[in-house]
């Protein structure tokens, strides 16, 4: 009588068979995936309600199960339910014995895989340009011209949020490019101190500042005749924007502390998660730099905005993390999938990858449910549904922000893990929101 509880519980179907193929016991989830009561079930032939496409045949799991003595794991099939819809699905099977040790039947757990399938169905329909997948109509318009971009060496600025995958355009066009054997040399700016950022991008000569021991060749050397990608341009100072300027209109500069001019030949690609224009009329940014490395600007909206996007991401992750740890996840319930949609990702696609990632090493099954997910996303699910109808977007990520923080007791890094961005992007919404531990709800 437990045990048939605990059955009803659970969410895959569940039926086992004796050794003729009768059906002696279906689960109600089981009951529901069939579209069969009970009554109508117990003491049938199993191929009556099943009717897949394996049974009937030689590669029925049943009679494979039974001839030898074998578990089945993880088989994808379909099943027909009452209404002649066919239902794919993933079949596990173990054997049944009696006390005395004797084999009387198999039981069968069904695992309905059907929204999964339809994820995965999708990405025939999408615009694909190396590694970068979308449906969404900005992003495929982005995404068609860059072939003629990679071809060519003209300049390219791609702007963005963080995590909206800027890095990602700037590999997919050198990849694309005559130079796509040559080096793709990547430099996050705002991860370098102003000290050394002229050392990293141009080399030094030994002897030109205390610590300098010997020559070192700069990252322009090393992306000679390939690709040099500048993230987050924007935190340079102005007098190595000065440098920078002459280097991609001269093709040449000299290491720090020396006088040998050295030429080189890159493709340059600059990114930035600020609004550039702006800060060239606040003084922050050169204007002549600003329209040297703009010939070809992107402009990547954020994951809110592209949300037909998201199903696609996930079963890329999905996939990708399957084949990192070795899991066969292959569902999403429906409830977490709603969790997904709703949700604002201040962190992007990168904050979305870390999501399925935390789901990864939660899950226990083969299912990702709600319970996998962060904590902070199922509260900003629960923000979101009792947020007034009206609210601007703005704010219910001020709200979102605001509650992360209070849980964190204003930690700045721990808040920023949490939401899933940098800690620079968090302090450049505190500052656009106003939000200060002064300000905040809890004291």
């Amino acid at each position: 009588m437990v045990e048939r509880i605990i059955l009803n519980c659970i969410s895959d179907g569940v039926l086992t068979i004796d050794l003729l193929g009768n059906i002696q016991y279906v689960n109600k989830a089981m009951q529901e995936l069939l579209g069969y009561p009970e009554s109508e079930l117990i003491g049938k032939r199993c191929e009556r309600f099943i009717r897949s496409n394996i049974c009937a045949s030689e590669d029925c799991i049943l009679r494979r199960s039974l001839a030898k003595r074998e578990n089945i794991s993880n088989y994808e099939t379909f099943v027909v339910n009452s209404e002649g819809r066919r239902v794919p699905v993933n079949i596990n099977t173990d054997l049944l014995y009696d006390e005395a040790g004797n084999l009387i039947g198999i039981v069968e757990v069904f695992r309905d895989i059907s929204q999964l399938k339809e994820l995965k169905e999708r990405l025939t329909e999408v615009y694909q340009f190396g590694n970068i997948i979308t449906k969404d109509r900005r992003m495929k318009e982005i995404l068609a011209i860059l072939p003629s971009v990679a071809q060519s060496k003209s300049t390219v600025l791609i702007q963005g949020e963080s995590g909206t995958g800027k890095e990602l355009i700037a590999k997919a066009i050198h990849n694309n490019s005559l130079r796509k054997d040559k080096p793709f040399i990547a430099v996050n700016c705002a991860a370098i101190p102003e000290t050394l950022i002229e050392s990293e991008l141009f080399g030094h000569v030994k002897g030109a500042f205390t610590g300098a021991y010997q020559d070192r060749m700069g990252r322009f050397e090393l992306a000679n005749h390939g690709t040099i990608f500048l993230d987050e341009i924007a935190d340079m100072s102005l007098s190595t924007q000065a440098k920078l300027l002459r280097v991609i209109q001269e093709e040449r500069f000299e290491r720090v502390g020396g006088s040998k001019t050295i030429a080189v030949d890159v493709h340059f690609i600059a990114a930035t998660n600020k609004n550039l224009l702006r800060a060239v009329k606040e003084g922050h940014f050169r204007e002549d730099l600003y329209y040297r490395i703009s010939v070809f600007p992107v402009t990547l909206p954020p994951l809110r905005d592209r949300k037909e996007d998201i199903p696609l991401l996930i079963t890329y992750f999905i996939d990708k993390f399957n084949k990192e740890t070795g899991k066969s996840i292959n569902n999403i319930a429906p409830q977490a999938m709603k969790v997904f949609m709703n949700y604002f990702y201040p962190g992007n696609i990168r904050e979305l990858g870390n999501i399925i990632e935390h789901a990864f090493v939660c899950s226990r099954g083969n299912t990702i449910l709600p319970e996998h997910l962060p904590k902070e996303l199922v509260y900003a699910e629960e923000r979101l549904e009792i947020a007034p109808e009206g609210s601007s977007l703005n704010r219910v990520e001020k709200e979102w922000i605001l509650s992360v923080l209070e849980k964190s007791m204003w930690r700045y890094q721990e808040a920023a893990k949490r939401l899933g961005i940098s800690r620079t992007t968090l302090w450049r919404k505190l500052k656009a929101y106003g939000l200060t531990p002064e300000k905040s709800r809890v004291h």
